[in-house]
């Protein structure tokens, strides 16, 4: 798992969610596990999807015909204070209670959250007759708030292609990773038409305008079964990640330094899976045999503006940006081209 840590944080959250908190969870039946892990994970896969569209671009003019660039690109969307936490409200849920003021909502962390000591009761049912029942009585997790991370990176190499006038094909791309427990994959295509190209005086216009389309998709997952958290087979978590991005791009055209800036539209659906067969020991659900629990679904959409430089020298070129978003973005890269 460390050599994904620092590529995609989102299976960080994934890991430590499931090592600490499934059986739990489970305990206070599907649907209010279900709902919780959607409002926990959220800012981590809606952040993932800000991330790795960031970077696309760093002019508003096109490859010529045959020319070509090679880019390593890293990335980081940046999580505010208003995703570290949400509210939980017992009414919302079937069975989870707060210990202390049972029914009264209350701010808990989410996947990037640091708020900890908040005990949660599931009423058991009672296994021996005669007898009371046997609550389930956790901690909720708190979030990677606690080491002081606040956004979601991505990196990945990125290569550009002068097709036809004006035109530019893009293909981003990290290869699949696979650990013991872990592995994840990631690819994008991009399409980029310059649009002054076809102005008679394209050579003497200051300005090269163009517009961008992307996708980009992700796929990961994390095997847990080792952990021995709660009884089962199989148990893993599967996040599958697809983003659109329709972009509009101006920037300058001079020998060595440029600005380029960007108005685009996002668009995106992150689906996380629970798998496998779980038989948990406490709870409304004490003694049943689970499969594939749930699934919870995250979907992003919104403008984002971006202003960056960009320096050439010789074959190479140094590009920065920052994003305005509903998680603002940094990007830079390192490009190798002619």
């Amino acid at each position: 798992m460390k050599s994904i840590i620092p590529i995609f944080l989102i299976l960080i959250s994934i890991s430590t969610f499931a090592q600490q908190n499934v059986d739990d969870l489970l305990a206070a039946g599907v649907n209010d596990a279900q709902k919780f892990t959607s409002d926990y994970l959220r800012p981590a896969s809606d952040g993932l999807m800000y991330s790795m569209n960031n970077g696309w671009f760093s002019s508003g003019k096109s490859k010529k015909l045959l020319g070509f660039e090679i880019s390593l690109v890293a990335n980081a969307a940046f999580v505010s204070d208003d995703n570290k936490s949400f509210v939980l409200d017992p009414a919302n849920y079937e069975n989870l209670r707060f210990r202390d003021n049972p029914n009264e909502p209350r701010s808990v962390a989410t996947a990037f959250g640091d708020i900890d000591g908040i005990i949660v009761v599931v009423e058991g049912e009672s296994t021996i007759p005669g007898l009371p029942p046997q609550d389930a009585e956790f901690e909720l997790p708190t979030g990677l708030g606690e080491s002081n991370i606040n956004f979601v990176p991505t990196a990945f190499l990125q290569a550009s292609f002068g097709f036809v006038k004006g035109t530019e094909v893009k293909a981003r791309f990290f290869p699949k990773i696979k650990t013991n427990d872990a592995e994840v994959g990631f690819y994008g295509f991009g399409l980029q038409h310059e649009f002054t190209s076809w102005l008679p005086a394209d050579k003497i216009f200051p300005v090269a305008i163009s517009g961008l389309i992307a996708y980009t998709h992700l796929d990961g997952s994390y095997d847990f079964t080792d952990t021995n958290i709660v009884e089962g087979e199989n148990q893993r978590f599967e996040n599958n990640t697809n983003t659109y991005l329709f972009q509009l791009i101006g920037s300058t055209k001079l020998p060595v330094f440029n600005v380029y800036g960007g108005l685009g539209y996002l668009s995106g659906k992150s689906t996380t899976d629970l798998k496998g067969t779980y038989r948990v020991q406490s709870g409304i659900v004490s003694s049943e045999t689970i499969t594939d629990p749930f699934s919870v679904r995250s979907e992003v959409s919104g403008v984002r503006a971006t202003l960056g430089a960009k320096i050439t020298l010789a074959f190479f070129r140094f590009n920065v940006d920052y994003t305005l978003a509903k998680y603002d973005g940094l990007s830079f890269a390192i490009n190798f081209g002619i």
